[in-house]
């Protein structure tokens, strides 16, 4: 059986690895073919390859962060061309609206929370190529003003009204597609602390992502059981579309989420399983 986890992240995102130390982890956990998928930025792909031993298949991609309507949503782009100018120039979009959220964060915090950052902890914000919530959270939790990131996003985070920063889903197929890679629909039943939505409301969500381009469903996941990925499996089957599966691999910064782990009950999924690798000419 060949071990694949298809959605892991760096620190060049949210992650809590190096990409040099995200690879340790790998060989660590024996798997053998693994997809980096950082939040809106391709920059950990350039990067780890110097990294990657003979004996692990590397697949450069992206995690987009989308929203059309009344869908929010990301999108896995497997084996992205990393110097594509479209995707690149998404990629560069993305920058310019986080720094937006960024400084309406940090702005809500010091005038309504009254909790203002030092100099050195605004400069360590400012020098990541990727700003998310986790970031603020994790200085929050330094400060011992909460036990966990996550506790701290509740605490302080979750009510700061950002505004619509996310991608369209258009235009994030149409980059990822432009650039020669394959997008998947990450976590479609819901993300890390997100209710897991009823199959009925899951339904109309699938036929209008379908519309929109995308070409597969991440069925396995960290945060599913065994039974939605059934269901999951069963949707992509019945659609045409192709199974992935990732853990959410963000070292430290989520809990309990081990690479390879592709459900709640960490059974093993064998690759052969993930029908997107055959896709993409991987051979298993």
């Amino acid at each position: 059986m060949k071990i694949a986890d298809l959605h892991v992240h760096s620190n060049n995102s949210d992650g809590s690895d190096s990409v040099e130390n995200l690879v340790k982890e790998l060989q660590k956990a024996n798997v053998e073919i693994f997809a980096l998928t950082d939040h809106d930025t391709i920059a950990g792909c350039v990067e780890i390859k110097k990294y990657i031993p003979e004996n692990i298949k590397f697949i450069p991609s992206i995690e987009l962060t989308c929203q059309t309507d009344d869908i929010k949503c990301h999108i896995l782009g497997f084996n992205c061309n990393p110097a594509d100018e479209k995707l690149n120039a998404l990629i560069q979009k993305g920058k310019e609206l986080r720094r937006k959220k960024l400084e309406t964060r940090l702005d809500y915090m010091k005038n309504v929370l009254h909790i203002d950052l030092t100099q050195e902890e605004l400069d360590w914000l400012y020098s990541r190529k990727s700003v998310v919530k986790t970031h603020l959270a994790n200085l929050l939790v330094k400060r011992n003003m909460a036990k966990t990131n996550v506790e701290a996003m509740q605490k302080y985070l979750d009510g700061i009204k950002t505004g619509n920063t996310r991608f369209s889903i258009e235009e994030a197929i149409d980059a990822i597609v432009t650039s020669g890679g394959t997008p998947v629909w990450a976590h479609p039943l819901g993300g890390e602390g997100e209710e897991h939505i009823a199959h009925e409301k899951f339904m109309p969500r699938l036929e209008k992502m379908i519309n929109y381009g995308i070409k597969g469903l991440e069925c396995y996941y960290s945060r599913y059981t065994l039974e939605e990925a059934k269901f999951l499996t069963d949707c992509a089957n019945s659609n045409n579309l192709l199974i992935s599966g990732g853990s959410d691999y963000h070292g430290t910064n989520k809990e309990n989420i081990q690479l390879a782990k592709l459900n709640v009950n960490s059974t093993p999924i064998d690759a052969e399983n993930l029908t997107v690798l055959k896709y993409l000419g991987i051979v298993l």
